[in-house]
């Protein structure tokens, strides 16, 4: 819990500047700012392993915490935003009429399902990858989908920023990503494969994030509103991210039964990270069935 005070203490006073710098190329700040992290998660799985090897998790977790006290805190009094201080107290009050939008809720719904889905390749590629005698390869797989992560999100958010209409961004990104699910993923038995899922599901999975910028702003023009629409986005995919480790405990029954795991093991995480990318992009395309049954009758 501390930790994510911490994180968030930090993280969202940087996007209130970001959104005071970057207008007409928000979503392509917004996913530099994204992919930000998975250019440390491309380094971050060999050093860990290697501590964790050499000086066990206690130590490791100390390393950490100074190494982040070390590499960001000097930074810290360089973080200006572009208003004057002046500009920012005198900010009017909020208007929460955003939370009345259908298409509010169509983004959060499908943001919500996607958040169930996106985080088990990243909690489970590792151990897929022992289960097929590939166990000194997973660093590897996850530096590779860190470094198609920060690809993924800094075209995403490009992108959402050019004339491609933002719904086609974010069902594309969550299709592929099912599809790579069901394809790569599932039928995964060699090192090959597991390169294939990672790269694309990085790049395609972790580029609906970059399309948040633009959500918030296609859903308010109220500049007051946006930065809470986004933090809403954001909690919506943490909800994600605090059950993905109870959700997988029951989709795989085998290891709570024998203790021991095959790759068959993860077929009910496979199956259920798919459905919820699909279920994402339905949600926003129940936006277009009013129109489509008025075109069929």
């Amino acid at each position: 819990m501390a930790y994510g005070v911490g994180f968030l203490i930090l993280y969202y006073p940087i996007l209130s500047m970001v959104n005071e710098y970057w207008v007409a190329r928000r979503g392509m700040a917004h996913g530099i700012l994204c992919g930000a992290s998975g250019v440390s998660g491309s380094v971050m799985p060999f050093v860990l392993q290697a501590l964790l090897a050499g000086y066990g998790y206690k130590t490791t977790l100390r390393a950490v915490a100074v190494a982040l006290t070390l590499l960001t805190g000097p930074f810290i009094p360089f973080l200006k935003g572009r208003l004057p201080s002046s500009e920012r107290t005198s900010t009017p009050k909020m208007n929460w009429m955003f939370l009345r939008s259908p298409l509010f809720w169509v983004y959060s719904v499908s943001n919500l399902l996607q958040g169930f889905g996106y985080f088990f390749p990243s909690l489970y590629l590792p151990s897929v990858a022992s289960s097929l005698g590939l166990g000194a390869k997973n660093g590897a797989l996850l530096a590779l989908m860190s470094v198609s992560q920060v690809v993924g999100q800094f075209v995403l958010g490009l992108l959402s920023d050019q004339k491609v209409p933002l719904d086609v961004l974010a069902c594309s990104s969550t299709v592929v990503a099912a599809v790579a699910c069901f394809t790569a993923w599932r039928l995964a038995q060699s090192l090959p494969v597991l390169v294939v899922f990672a790269l694309v599901y990085g790049f395609f999975g972790a580029g609906f994030t970059a399309t948040w910028a633009r959500m918030s702003t296609a859903i308010t023009a109220d500049a007051t509103a946006v930065p809470m629409v986004f933090s809403l986005l954001n909690f919506g995919k943490g909800i994600g991210n605090v059950l993905a480790g109870p959700i997988g405990w029951f989709l795989v029954p085998a290891y709570r039964s024998t203790g021991t795991l095959s790759s068959l093991s993860y077929r009910w995480v496979v199956v259920f990270t798919g459905v919820t990318m699909f279920a994402s992009a339905l949600a926003i395309c129940s936006r277009y069935l009013k129109s489509l049954s008025a075109l069929i009758t």
